[in-house]
C-alpha cells in the first residue's frame, strides 16, 4: 500500500538528483490542475520547464500540457501536442503567436525534457520564444510566429487562471493523455535547460537537476510527491517556497488501478522489496506503436482494450525487453471473453500473434504457444480476477497466478527477449497492466523485481564515461577542403571508417586499419582494393585525415563518415580456422576486421570475437567481385545477399559452406566470392551485444505506420535491406544526420547516389518505418536489419 505521504524527496542525494513520482492524466477522467494568482508578476518574461511521457496516442485529439486564459476570447497561451494523422508535434499557441515543430513526438516509451522559455523584450524575434526538448534548442519549425517586441501576454494576474492538463474555452477540453513530473515555472526570467538538467558525465545522457535559482512572484515547482490526498496543499502542493499551491481535478490516489500517483520517473533509484510501488525509474506500459496494438490503449498507457479485427488475433505488447533476471508484472482482467495474458518474443511477437512466438494463460484454463492449445494448465478465470507473471528468465521458466494463487510452472526453456503481452483468442478484452507503477495487490515472489529501468542489468555499453555507447561506434559529418583534412569528433580512433559522399554522387568509401592507409574498397561497385594515395592517409586518435581525393574531400562538399573501433592495437594472427587469419577484434562491442588469403576448398576461419556473428560482411582485395553478406535471419546458411546489389536473398551453398558460424569461425565454400585461391579478402564480422548492436529482421506491414522494432536501445546507426524483394536498396541512416523524427536522411550502400528520403523513426528503444513498401515496408515483405546504439534504453530519453 502506499504510505500517507512519500518520504523520498526529490532533492539531490548520494545517488544523484532523484524524483520521487510523477501524476498521470487521464484524459477520459477529464484530469487537469489549475491556479488563479493572486498578484501580478511578469507578463512578457518567463519560463517553463516540466518532463512528459507520452500517453495515449489516438490522432485527432490535441492534448494539452499547459495553458493560460480563455481560448474563446483569444486571451491564452498554451504548449500542446497536436495530433494530425500519425504526425505528432509541440505546438506553442495564444495571442500573436505560433510555433510548430518540424520534429514530431511520438515516443512513448520514456521520458522528455521540455523547456519554454519567453522573453518579449529582445530585439531579435526568433529570442523571444525559445523551446528545448532533452536540453536542445528546437529551431526548425514549420508555424513560426512570434509576437510583437514587449508584447504582453494573458498571464500571471488574477485575470487569467492557468491549468496543467488542459484547455479552457468556455469549458474545460482538449485533455493532456499522459504522464507530468518536476514542472518548474519561473516568473521573470527567460532560462535555458541548464538551469533545470544537466548531461550525465557517465552515461551522456541528459537527466534532471534541482533548480536553485529564483522563482519570482507566480514561480512554483510541482513534483506531485505528497500523495496523502487530492487537495491543493498536498497532490498540488508548491515546493517553490512560494506557496502557489494548485488545484487537482479528478484524480485519484486510492489504492488500486485507478491511482494516478505512480512511480513512474525520470531518475532511476530505489531498492525493490516485491510489493510495487516502490523502485524509481522509467516503467514499462504498453506499447500504442507496437505493430498489432491498435486497439484502445489509455490510460497512460496502462488499460489496454484488445479487440479481434486482425486475422490471427490482435495484441498489446509492453515496451521493454527482457533476456535475464526475474520479472513480476499484475494484469486486471477487466471484462471480455477469450483472454490471453503472457509474455510475446520482442524479435518477432510485435509483428505477429502470439501463436508462433509467445506463451499465453487462457481465461478457461488452458496454456497456449506456437498454435497449440494445451487444457488443464490452470483454473478458469474472469472479469476482476488478477494474473499475475512471473517470468524467470535466468531459468527460462514462466509462471502464472491467479488471485495470488499459484498456478505452476507453464513452460520451461524459455531464451530470448520477452516483453509483457495481452491478446484475445476471439472477441474483445478489456485489461489493467500494472508492472510496479504502482503497488501490487500480491507480494511479488522472493527475488521477482518491477519491470524498470532501476531493474534493468548495468549494460557492458553505455553505463560508465569509458564505454559509452560512443566509444565504439560514432557517425561524423564534415564538409570538404580540397586540400588534406583532418576530420575529428569520431571520440576514439577508428579501425573502420565508411565514408559516403552526401550532397553528390560519389562511389562509398571503406578503409580500415588492417589492409592499412590508401586501401580503399567500394561497396557500391565490384572494384577490387585499389591503393588511394590522397584518400585516407592516416587513423587518429579522434579522427582520421584524408588527402583531396574527390570521392572523400571536394570543397563545399558534404561527407557522412561512419566509424567503428575494433582492436585499436596492431591485428594478429589467428589460426582458429584451417585457414589462418589476422584479426583486429573487439570482443566488448562484438565487431573484428579479418583478413584472409583464399584456397579455393570447404575453409573456416577464425574471427576473435567469442560469440558467434550474425552478420558478416566479405570483399574479395584482389579481384572483381561481389560483395556477399551473410547474416542470421536470411532463410538459411546457404543463403546470401549481396551489398552491392538490390537482389534478394539467393541460395549460394558454395559461399558459406551452408554452415553457420560458431564462436570462433565462420564458414567459406569455394565461392569466387569468398575463397578464391590465392586471393586475398577482408570480412568485416558483427556479433549483437546487448543495449549496443541488434541484429534481427522484421516484416512489413505496407503501411505508413510501420512495424514497430525493438533493440533495446536509442539507435545511432541502422542499416536495412528487403529480403523478399529484388530491385530493393539497401539503406542506412544515422542520428547525426536526421536528428529528429521522422528521420529520412537516406544514403544507400549499394548507390554511388546523393543523399535521398525515407522517413523511420529512431526511438528510445528501437525504431518504427514510416512509409509504406518501398523496400522498408513491404506487405509480408522480410527486412533484415543491424543498428547500433547512442546509448541503452537503460538510460534513454524519448526521441
Amino acid at each position: 500500500m502506499f504510505a500517507a505521504k512519500d518520504s523520498l524527496l526529490t532533492r539531490p542525494s548520494a545517488g544523484g538528483y532523484q524524483i520521487s513520482r510523477s501524476l498521470r492524466f487521464n484524459r477520459s477522467d477529464s484530469a487537469y490542475l489549475n491556479r488563479t494568482p493572486s498578484s501580478t508578476g511578469s507578463r512578457t518574461t518567463f519560463t517553463l520547464s516540466l518532463w512528459l511521457k507520452l500517453g495515449n496516442l489516438t490522432t485527432g485529439n490535441d492534448s494539452f500540457m499547459w495553458s493560460t486564459g480563455d481560448a474563446t476570447t483569444g486571451n491564452n497561451l498554451s504548449l500542446l501536442w497536436k495530433t494530425f494523422s500519425t504526425n505528432y508535434y509541440f505546438n506553442i499557441t495564444g495571442a500573436s503567436t505560433e510555433l510548430v515543430t518540424t520534429a514530431l513526438f511520438r515516443d512513448p516509451s520514456a521520458w522528455y525534457h521540455v523547456v519554454l522559455a519567453f522573453d518579449t523584450t529582445q530585439a531579435t524575434s526568433t529570442n523571444r520564444i525559445k523551446m528545448y526538448v532533452n536540453g536542445v534548442q528546437v529551431t526548425s519549425f514549420t508555424t513560426a510566429t512570434y509576437p510583437a517586441q514587449n508584447f504582453t501576454y494573458d498571464i500571471n494576474t488574477s485575470a487569467y487562471p492557468a491549468y496543467l492538463g488542459c484547455l479552457y474555452a468556455g469549458g474545460f477540453i482538449r485533455f493532456w493523455d499522459g504522464y507530468q513530473t518536476e514542472v518548474n515555472f519561473i516568473d521573470g526570467q527567460a532560462l535555458t535547460p541548464s538551469s533545470f538538467g544537466e548531461t550525465n558525465a557517465q552515461t551522456g545522457v541528459w537527466g534532471p537537476k534541482a533548480y536553485s535559482g529564483s522563482y519570482g512572484t507566480n514561480g512554483f515547482y510541482l513534483n506531485f510527491s505528497d500523495n496523502s490526498n487530492t487537495t491543493a496543499a498536498t497532490l498540488g502542493k508548491d515546493y517553490s517556497g512560494n506557496g502557489n499551491n494548485w488545484t487537482p481535478n479528478n484524480f485519484s490516489v486510492t489504492a488500486g488501478a485507478g491511482n494516478d500517483s505512480l512511480v513512474d520517473v525520470p531518475t532511476s533509484f530505489g531498492t525493490d522489496t516485491g510489493v510495487g510501488g516502490e523502485v524509481r525509474g522509467n516503467y514499462c506500459t504498453l506499447n500504442p506503436i507496437s505493430a498489432r496494438a491498435v486497439n484502445s490503449i489509455t490510460n497512460g498507457n496502462l488499460d489496454a482494450s484488445v479487440g479481434d479485427s486482425l486475422s490471427g488475433g490482435n495484441a498489446a505488447y509492453g515496451t521493454i525487453g527482457i533476456s535475464s533476471g526475474k520479472w513480476y508484472w499484475e494484469v486486471l482482467y477487466v471484462s471480455g471473453t477469450n483472454a490471453m495474458i503472457g509474455i510475446a518474443n520482442t524479435s518477432t511477437g510485435t509483428g505477429a500473434w502470439i501463436n508462433a512466438f509467445g506463451y499465453a494463460y487462457y481465461d478457461d484454463g488452458a496454456k497456449y504457444t506456437n498454435n497449440v492449445r494445451s487444457a488443464g494448465y490452470g483454473a478458469a478465470y474472469g472479469a476482476n480476477a488478477i494474473i499475475s507473471v512471473a517470468l524467470d528468465m535466468d531459468a527460462g521458466t514462466l509462471t502464472f497466478y491467479k488471485n495470488g494463487a499459484s498456478q505452476g510452472v507453464a513452460y520451461s526453456s524459455l531464451s530470448g527477449t520477452m516483453t509483457p503481452y495481452l491478446g484475445n483468442g476471439g472477441g474483445a478484452t478489456a485489461y489493467t497492466i500494472n508492472l510496479g507503477q504502482r503497488a501490487f495487490a500480491y507480494t511479488a515472489p522472493s527475488g521477482f523485481k518491477a519491470l524498470c529501468t532501476q531493474n534493468l542489468p548495468t549494460p557492458t555499453i553505455g553505463a560508465t564515461t569509458a564505454t559509452q555507447a560512443g566509444k565504439f561506434f560514432n557517425a561524423v559529418t564534415y564538409t570538404g577542403t580540397g586540400s588534406s583534412l583532418g576530420v575529428t569528433g569520431v571520440g576514439f580512433q577508428p579501425d573502420w571508417v565508411w565514408a559516403k559522399g552526401r550532397s553528390g554522387a560519389t562511389d562509398n568509401a571503406l578503409y580500415d586499419a588492417v589492409r592499412g592507409v590508401q586501401k580503399q574498397l567500394e561497396s557500391n561497385t565490384t572494384t577490387a582494393e585499389t591503393t588511394e594515395t590522397t584518400g585516407i592517409t592516416a587513423f587518429g586518435s579522434d579522427g582520421f585525415t584524408t588527402g583531396a581525393l574527390a570521392q572523400l574531400n571536394t570543397s563545399a562538399a558534404t561527407y557522412v563518415a561512419w566509424n567503428w573501433r575494433a582492436s585499436n592495437t596492431t591485428a594478429v594472427t589467428n589460426t582458429s580456422g584451417s585457414i589462418t587469419s589476422t584479426v583486429s577484434a573487439n570482443t566488448t562491442s562484438g565487431f573484428s576486421i579479418v583478413t584472409y588469403t583464399g584456397n579455393n576448398s570447404n575453409s573456416t576461419i577464425g574471427h576473435g570475437l567469442g560469440v558467434a556473428p550474425k552478420m558478416i560482411i566479405v570483399k574479395s582485395r584482389s579481384a572483381v567481385e561481389v560483395w556477399p553478406v551473410y547474416h542470421a535471419s536470411l532463410t538459411s546458411a546457404a543463403y546470401i545477399l549481396r551489398l552491392n546489389t538490390t537482389a534478394a536473398e539467393g541460395n549460394v551453398p558454395s559461399t558459406w559452406n551452408s554452415t553457420s558460424p560458431t564462436s570462433t569461425v565462420f564458414s567459406v565454400g569455394t565461392s569466387a566470392g569468398v575463397n578464391l585461391s590465392p586471393d586475398n579478402y577482408v570480412a568485416y564480422c558483427f556479433a549483437e551485444v546487448a543495449g549496443y548492436s541488434k541484429i534481427g529482421s522484421y516484416t512489413g506491414n505496407g503501411s505508413t505506420d510501420g512495424p514497430f522494432v525493438y533493440t533495446g536501445f536509442r539507435p545511432a546507426f541502422i542499416i536495412t535491406k528487403d529480403t523478399t524483394n529484388s530491385a530493393t536498396n539497401w539503406y542506412m541512416w544515422d542520428s547525426v544526420r536526421g536528428t529528429y523524427n521522422a528521420n529520412t536522411v537516406l544514403l544507400f550502400p549499394n548507390l554511388s547516389n546523393a543523399e535521398d528520403s525515407l522517413a523511420i523513426d529512431f526511438l528510445s528503444n528501437g525504431f518504427k518505418p514510416r512509409v509504406a513498401g518501398s523496400g522498408l515496408n513491404t506487405t509480408n515483405a522480410v527486412m533484415i536489419y543491424m543498428a547500433f546504439a547512442s546509448n541503452p534504453f537503460k538510460y534513454s530519453l524519448a526521441r
